[in-house]
């Protein structure tokens, strides 16, 4: 079917369907409504003149199906996204509608709903990471005592082992959790402050009654599930926290790229690949190929992700005093595609976690290759023992390091043991130097760590549904 508009591909190819209703235009003017109800009900307890009837209609028309043609009709002519819906809703509504709203700006309805669709997202996120922090944990247990060639600057260094490189991945992410509860922990309401956040136009209607003020916001915070209100508030809530959640959604882009990108290398090296289907295309012209396009796809939207975090800082710096509208644009844009981005990178990290495959006998061979070299020190040691001096030892160590590695760069094969076995200078028979060339002798503390860390992890509830995406 010809679509003659643009589609975001974060709605049409990657996103989930829970995250793209969280974030619709429906789920939004529906939590308007629900806080209009909320008001009125805080309202009519306080005693201000809101009947019981009229709250009793505001909730029974909150998840009517809203008429959105005549609310852009009223738009149109009123120019005011907020009180086009107003108006909507008051005519489901009519002995209602000269209540809806009393006392409150734009900013009850339009702050609220964000900061309650916000919690929701945050808490979903976290279930995503949690899945994903087990399944790395269950992988590192698997491989935790098989040992793979360790890279520093992606040189060949020693051994550690697969699942101590798995649990290097889960660790970055495990910060990201800590970090997200507490941002899911510390985030409040914004409740009713009026236009300057003074409480004015409550305190006007409530005949001076402060405590009765401060109970009207409280009483709506509860209803929405919240425990804190902002001390004090401008019109809006201070975009300081849209900071803080762009941040913590940055965070977790950065862990994944960096797991994704330590994927692609592995890849490369044919060590360790992503899930690959059956019927999987990996080039148009290129039969043969397996490219890592989930890992691949995962770097570029964390990319994206991080990009987008910079949007609210931005903002948060060049507020004015009690409220601009120079946000409003940016955040409708920036705030639900920086959580709808984050929720694919999440949904294709749990597709290929609980997929990884490790190539043993790759992983066992470039293990074996440099094992010679990386088995030099502890061959040191033992030839000291037998009476060797170290300084002539270190320098035979290096002569034939430097040949064998002068052979292989021709495409040779290692010969540096056989090299050490018959230099007449070297105290070990070729014996002896096999003994001490276990792969595992040279792995240190890796599988107990791995195990040690696990033990370690509490992440408590994770998504557990299964997790299909577009290939």
């Amino acid at each position: 079917m010809k679509k003659p508009y643009y589609e975001s591909p974060l709605g049409s190819r990657y996103a989930s369907e829970y995250m793209l209703s969280l974030f619709s235009p429906d789920r939004r003017y529906r939590t308007w409504r629900k806080l209009w109800v909320a008001l009125a009900r805080a309202e009519h307890k306080l005693g201000l003149p809101v009947t019981a009837e009229q709250v009793a209609e505001l909730e029974a028309h909150v998840d009517d199906e809203i008429d959105y043609d005549a609310v852009a009709a009223k738009e149109k002519l009123l120019r005011h996204d907020v009180m086009a819906h107003i108006h909507v809703y008051g005519e489901s509504c009519p002995n209602a509608a000269g209540i809806i709203h009393l006392g409150a700006t734009s900013c009850f309805v339009t702050d609220n709903a964000d900061l309650m669709l916000y919690r929701e997202a945050l808490r979903y996120i976290r279930g995503e990471l949690a899945a994903v922090i087990k399944a790395l944990c269950d992988f590192a247990m698997e491989y935790r005592d098989m040992p793979t060639l360790g890279y520093t600057h992606f040189q060949p260094a020693q051994l550690v082992t697969v699942g101590k490189r798995a649990a290097l991945w889960a660790q970055d992410f495990l910060l990201d959790l800590e970090e997200l509860d507490f941002v899911i922990k510390r985030l409040r309401f914004h409740g009713c402050r009026g236009t300057t956040g003074t409480d004015a136009s409550f305190l006007s209607l409530l005949d001076g009654d402060e405590e009765k003020v401060k109970r009207l916001s409280m009483m709506i915070a509860e209803e929405c599930g919240f425990t804190e209100l902002f001390p004090v508030a401008g019109q809006t809530y201070p975009r300081k926290y849209d900071s803080r959640i762009l941040n913590v959604l940055s965070s977790i882009a950065q862990s994944a790229y960096r797991f994704a990108n330590d994927m692609r290398l592995l890849q490369h090296l044919r060590q360790v690949e992503e899930p690959f289907e059956k019927n999987q295309v990996g080039s148009s012209a290129m039969a043969y190929k397996r490219n890592p396009m989930r890992c691949e796809r995962i770097c570029s939207l964390s990319r994206y992700i991080m990009a987008d975090a910079m949007n609210a800082p931005m903002t948060a710096s060049t507020q004015w005093f009690e409220r601009t509208l120079d946000d409003s644009a940016n955040r409708r844009i920036s705030l639900p595609e920086g959580f709808l981005a984050c929720d694919a990178v999440l949904r294709l990290m749990r597709n290929v976690t609980a997929g990884i495959r490790v190539n043993e006998k790759i992983v066992e061979k470039a293990v074996l290759e440099y094992l010679p070299f990386i088995a030099t020190e502890n061959l040191l040691m033992s030839a000291v023992k037998k009476g060797g001096d170290r300084q002539a030892l270190h320098e035979v160590i290096r002569r034939d390091s430097m040949e064998a590695t002068a052979r292989m760069k021709q495409g040779e094969s290692c010969d540096l043991l056989d090299r050490l076995a018959l230099d007449p200078e070297f105290p070990l028979t070729r014996e002896e130097i096999t003994a001490v060339l276990d792969p595992k002798a040279f792995t240190g503390r890796s599988a107990h760590q791995v195990e040690e860390f696990v033990a370690s992890v509490d992440v408590g509830d994770a998504n557990t549904d299964e997790v299909s995406i577009n290939v």
